[in-house]
């Protein structure tokens, strides 16, 4: 397998981590459409600091469908979700550990990101996702 880098952030390359097989359940279709036309407030404020490339020209998808669930948004070439945590959340502790496992399973990292932080705190949610993807994905993955 070549070893890819995707950018660089801060002079630090980061490199390619590709899951092959992603598991797709197309009767979400409709609904991951319909979520990103919705636009809640933090996923909203976030896709506008990250789409078309504005994070390190680094490949963002809102509304990814993965198995049965539909995550905020996924870097394929990462096999990195970011996952906007709000009120949605609340009381679904068992749900949550059920679904991150599953994603752990299939090879892939979940950074997740308080709904209130990236409504008021935006330039250090940022940062703190440039100091992750700097600190998890610089060196080359086997």
């Amino acid at each position: 397998m070549d070893i890819e880098i995707v950018t660089h952030i801060n002079t630090i390359p980061i490199y390619r981590r590709f899951t092959d097989t992603i598991p797709y359940t197309p009767s979400l279709k409709n609904r991951s459409k319909a979520l990103r036309k919705v636009g809640i407030l933090s996923e909203v404020i976030f896709w506008i600091q990250a789409h078309k490339g504005k994070f390190y020209k680094i490949d963002f998808d809102r509304q990814r469908i993965i198995g049965n669930y539909i995550v905020d948004f996924y870097i394929k070439q990462l096999s990195l979700i970011i996952e906007i945590d709000g009120a949605s959340h609340n009381e679904k502790d068992e749900y949550d550990e059920k679904r991150e496992q599953y994603f752990k399973d299939l090879g892939l990292n979940i950074y997740k990101i308080s709904d209130t932080r990236v409504k008021h705190d935006l330039g250090n949610v940022m940062n703190k996702l440039e100091m992750y993807i700097s600190k998890e994905y610089s060196k080359p993955f086997n």
